[in-house]
């Protein structure tokens, strides 16, 4: 008679699980769980899931003298390698993440946000006989913003400012040689404790144009930068000429007319010279007898 063994039904359940033997390593540890439960684990042999080990636990009716599957799952270890803690969306997302269409709104909780007025007792406006509340009367005549930022808040704002590209360290303000925001016309001061470090560029001709920018911020737009003097409304560059580089054209092969051919030429041509010359004196000829006189013929 072959003896029952719970571990040998905890295996055959995880190999179940895997659908691969091969991926069910050894018995590891058997615990009581109590309530006749018991868990059984077996080394993780499955690719990608080192330090894992499989869980199959079993029921044991001591009556009945019988074992039951309950489940069976994969669980890891101190040492598994784990995906990282999953972030909410909202906290997932950059500012950079976000186009000009996108409204993202503000939860009601923010941190960075306080009641822009101070809170105070809603009977007291009720013993006054006034129908709403503090914050209905404050909305409603404009007293205050309903939220306004945090001091922490405006400290962080103020750093990430500063540090920016538009804070003392940009490579325009090196290039203004000294000549500073503070000191510009266009330079436009912020309100409150934030004024007093920065201020907003109102130069069209600033790469800052529109920008939050720091009192020892600079750029080369500078009020009090004098132009540079030209002769005219652009500057006249000297020609260049590219002598490095030079175009081969190709050539027509030059077909030399055939030897023998320029010979025939040639005497036909000496021949017509000749009877040219020949036609020539023989009218010569003809045109001196005619005009002969009698007298020097007999001669």
């Amino acid at each position: 008679m072959i003896e029952f063994s719970p571990i040998e039904t905890a295996r055959r359940a995880a190999v179940q699980m895997a659908k691969d033997a091969s991926a069910v390593g050894r018995f590891l540890s058997r615990r009581n769980l109590g309530d006749g439960v018991y868990d059984f684990r077996f080394q993780s042999l499955l690719r990608g899931y080192e330090q894992w080990q499989w869980s199959v636990s079993l029921y044991h009716d001591v009556q009945m003298e019988e074992w039951t599957v309950n489940e069976s799952s994969l669980l890891p270890t101190s040492g598994a390698l784990l995906a990282p803690a999953w972030v909410p969306w909202r906290e997932r997302l950059r500012p950079s993440d976000l186009s000009v269409t996108d409204a993202l709104g503000t939860m009601p909780d923010d941190s960075r946000m306080e009641d822009g007025f101070l809170p105070t007792d809603e009977r007291a406006a009720e013993a006054a006989g006034i129908g709403r509340t503090v914050r209905e009367i404050v909305e409603e005549y404009r007293l205050s913003r309903s939220h306004v930022l945090t001091s922490p808040a405006r400290q962080k704002i103020a750093q990430r400012w500063y540090n920016g590209p538009h804070g003392p360290k940009s490579l325009s303000t090196r290039a203004a040689a000294g000549h500073v925001c503070e000191t510009c016309a266009f330079f436009v001061p912020l309100r409150g404790d934030l004024g007093e470090v920065f201020g907003v560029c109102a130069n069209k001709w600033s790469p800052d144009d529109g920008r939050v920018v720091s009192l020892d911020h600079g750029c080369g737009e500078h009020s009090e930068i004098e132009p540079q003097q030209t002769t005219g409304l652009w500057p006249d560059n000297k020609p260049t000429y590219d002598d490095g580089h030079i175009d081969v054209l190709p050539r027509s092969e030059r077909e030399d007319p055939d030897h023998s051919r320029v010979v025939e030429n040639l005497d036909d041509a000496g021949e017509e010279a000749e009877e040219a010359v020949g036609a020539k004196t023989d009218r010569t000829e003809k045109d001196a007898s005619r005009d002969a006189r009698p007298d020097d013929i007999a001669q």
